[in-house]
């Protein structure tokens, strides 16, 4: 267990929390003291998972649900106030990429679009509408959203993502300014070049994505870690980030203010 015990005594809920950044965050979050709640869709990955933690000597609960339906969510966060009554930290970490599927907006099929609207953007809307209360009835706390590079910067071939991840941004700046007074504090991270799941399905299996030059390109040269992230995840739900509100952290190794790349 983690010697600094920063989340000792929080609650927190991470979506996605089954493989991934999320993964990384849960284990990350549970080891500083916090109680987890998995709120994940993929049921056996987000077993695997609570399994781990309790191995470690954490504590973590899994949560099955589909977040871009709104009834699931609401009756999710009702059995929080119920089980746990309190909410320290929501961390909207959950997100999809199709691949292939996502295009410029006038090759992009409409079914596509709601699809990933329907996670990225809705999904991010009902869990803080049910979350946000919550977490103000509990004293307030944190909310962490999951932009991207893409929603800092203009990406071709993946428009409904890139909308997403733009929306994200902006929602939480208006979110910050809304909630900071009742001392819910919503800051968002950017992440890119973190090697994923999702990361393998929209650059490595693309034939036209140059690996070697991306790395030449990338200040840090090396990919990112889950860890990377679930790690600045954790400064954002800690105390230690009190004063910070409406922030939009990019985490990308500096890909995004490298010329080369852009």
């Amino acid at each position: 267990m983690g010697a600094r015990m920063r989340l000792r005594g929080k609650v927190a809920a991470i979506t996605g929390a089954g493989t991934g950044i999320g993964q990384a965050a849960a284990k990350i979050f549970a080891a500083e003291g916090a109680h987890v709640l998995l709120l994940e869709i993929n049921e056996a990955a987000g077993r695997e998972t609570q399994a781990e933690i309790r191995k470690a000597g954490g504590r973590a609960e899994l949560l099955r649900v589909d977040i871009s339906r709104a009834e699931e969510v609401q009756t999710t966060f009702e059995k929080i106030r119920t089980d746990y009554r309190r909410l320290d930290v929501l961390y909207n970490n959950a997100s999809i990429f199709l691949g292939q599927a996502d295009a410029p907006v006038s090759q992009l099929s409409v079914d596509v679009w709601h699809r990933i609207l329907g996670v990225n953007l809705h999904g991010l809307f009902y869990c803080c509408k049910s979350g946000i209360p919550l977490i103000a009835d509990s004293g307030g706390g944190a909310v962490i959203n999951t932009s991207s590079s893409a929603g800092v910067n203009g990406i071709p071939n993946c428009d409904a993502y890139t909308a997403t991840k733009g929306a994200t941004i902006s929602l939480t700046r208006s979110m910050a300014v809304e909630y900071g007074p009742r001392k819910v504090r919503v800051n968002c991270i950017a992440p890119a070049a973190i090697l994923t799941d999702m990361v393998r399905e929209s650059n490595l299996k693309d034939p036209s994505f140059d690996e070697d030059r991306f790395l030449r390109v990338t200040p840090v040269r090396r990919w990112g870690r889950p860890e990377d992230i679930a790690q600045v995840a954790l400064f954002l739900a800690s105390d230690e980030s009190a004063y910070l509100n409406g922030a939009v952290l990019v985490a990308d190794g500096g890909i995004t203010i490298t010329p080369a790349f852009l």
